[in-house]
Protein backbone atom coordinates (compact mmCIF):
# COMPACT_ATOMS: atom_id res chain seq x y z
CA UNK A 1 0.00 0.00 0.00
CA UNK A 2 2.89 2.38 0.64
CA UNK A 3 3.82 2.28 -3.05
CA UNK A 4 0.25 3.07 -4.09
CA UNK A 5 -0.07 5.86 -1.52
CA UNK A 6 3.20 7.45 -2.68
CA UNK A 7 2.03 8.03 -6.25
CA UNK A 8 -0.83 9.97 -7.75
CA UNK A 9 -1.18 8.03 -10.98
CA UNK A 10 -2.23 4.38 -11.30
CA UNK A 11 0.56 1.80 -11.49
CA UNK A 12 0.89 -1.55 -13.24
CA UNK A 13 2.07 -4.63 -11.36
CA UNK A 14 5.49 -4.23 -12.96
CA UNK A 15 5.74 -0.58 -11.83
CA UNK A 16 4.80 -1.55 -8.28
CA UNK A 17 7.39 -4.37 -8.36
CA UNK A 18 10.08 -1.95 -9.54
CA UNK A 19 9.36 0.35 -6.58
CA UNK A 20 9.69 -2.49 -4.06
CA UNK A 21 13.48 -2.29 -4.14
CA UNK A 22 14.05 -3.50 -0.56
CA UNK A 23 12.32 -6.83 -1.27
CA UNK A 24 12.94 -9.46 -3.90
CA UNK A 25 9.37 -10.49 -4.72
CA UNK A 26 8.18 -12.49 -7.67
CA UNK A 27 6.00 -10.68 -10.18
CA UNK A 28 3.17 -13.15 -9.48
CA UNK A 29 3.38 -12.43 -5.74
CA UNK A 30 2.98 -8.70 -6.31
CA UNK A 31 0.11 -9.41 -8.73
CA UNK A 32 -1.66 -11.62 -6.16
CA UNK A 33 -1.30 -9.05 -3.38
CA UNK A 34 -2.58 -6.21 -5.59
CA UNK A 35 -5.52 -8.36 -6.71
CA UNK A 36 -6.40 -9.12 -3.07
CA UNK A 37 -6.10 -5.44 -2.13
CA UNK A 38 -8.51 -4.59 -4.95
CA UNK A 39 -10.98 -7.30 -3.91
CA UNK A 40 -10.91 -6.03 -0.30
CA UNK A 41 -11.51 -2.45 -1.46
CA UNK A 42 -8.13 -1.03 -0.44
CA UNK A 43 -7.10 -0.50 -4.07
CA UNK A 44 -9.02 0.17 -7.26
CA UNK A 45 -7.98 -1.23 -10.57
CA UNK A 46 -8.78 -0.59 -14.19
CA UNK A 47 -7.76 -2.26 -17.39
CA UNK A 48 -5.10 -0.56 -19.52
CA UNK A 49 -4.72 -2.75 -22.60
CA UNK A 50 -3.64 -6.15 -21.34
CA UNK A 51 -2.43 -4.89 -17.96
CA UNK A 52 -4.26 -3.81 -14.85
CA UNK A 53 -3.42 -0.48 -13.27
CA UNK A 54 -3.82 -0.10 -9.52
CA UNK A 55 -4.38 2.93 -7.34
CA UNK A 56 -5.10 3.35 -3.63
CA UNK A 57 -8.84 3.49 -3.01
CA UNK A 58 -8.35 6.07 -0.24
CA UNK A 59 -5.54 8.05 1.33
CA UNK A 60 -3.31 6.64 4.03
CA UNK A 61 -5.01 9.01 6.49
CA UNK A 62 -8.46 7.70 5.57
CA UNK A 63 -7.24 4.12 6.01
CA UNK A 64 -5.71 4.86 9.42
CA UNK A 65 -8.92 6.63 10.44
CA UNK A 66 -10.92 3.51 9.57
CA UNK A 67 -8.52 1.39 11.61
CA UNK A 68 -8.89 3.71 14.60
CA UNK A 69 -12.68 3.71 14.34
CA UNK A 70 -12.69 -0.06 14.05
CA UNK A 71 -10.53 -0.32 17.17
CA UNK A 72 -12.95 1.97 19.02
CA UNK A 73 -15.84 -0.25 17.95
CA UNK A 74 -14.06 -3.17 19.60
CA UNK A 75 -13.81 -1.32 22.92
CA UNK A 76 -16.80 -3.32 24.18
CA UNK A 77 -19.05 -0.30 24.39
CA UNK A 78 -16.65 1.83 26.43
CA UNK A 79 -15.37 4.14 23.73
CA UNK A 80 -14.80 6.95 26.24
CA UNK A 81 -12.39 4.81 28.27
CA UNK A 82 -10.51 3.83 25.10
CA UNK A 83 -10.33 7.45 23.97
CA UNK A 84 -9.15 8.57 27.41
CA UNK A 85 -6.41 5.96 27.46
CA UNK A 86 -5.38 6.94 23.94
CA UNK A 87 -5.27 10.64 24.89
CA UNK A 88 -2.98 9.82 27.82
CA UNK A 89 -0.57 7.99 25.54
CA UNK A 90 0.03 10.67 22.90
CA UNK A 91 2.98 13.04 22.89
CA UNK A 92 2.60 16.74 23.66
CA UNK A 93 2.79 17.67 19.97
CA UNK A 94 0.18 15.01 19.09
CA UNK A 95 -2.07 16.35 21.86
CA UNK A 96 -1.73 19.87 20.43
CA UNK A 97 -2.64 18.55 16.98
CA UNK A 98 -5.72 16.80 18.41
CA UNK A 99 -6.80 19.95 20.26
CA UNK A 100 -6.35 22.01 17.11
CA UNK A 101 -8.39 19.54 15.04
CA UNK A 102 -11.17 19.47 17.64
CA UNK A 103 -11.24 23.26 17.85
CA UNK A 104 -11.43 23.54 14.06
CA UNK A 105 -14.27 21.00 14.04
CA UNK A 106 -16.13 22.94 16.74
CA UNK A 107 -15.66 26.20 14.82
CA UNK A 108 -17.12 24.65 11.64
CA UNK A 109 -20.02 22.94 13.37
CA UNK A 110 -20.89 26.01 15.43
CA UNK A 111 -20.74 24.12 18.72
Amino acid sequence: MDVLWETVSPLTVREVSERLTERDLAHTTVMTVLDRLAKKGFAVRERDGRAWQYQAAASREAYVTELMLSALDQAAGDRQAALTRFARSVTDSEARALRSALEAFEDRSGS
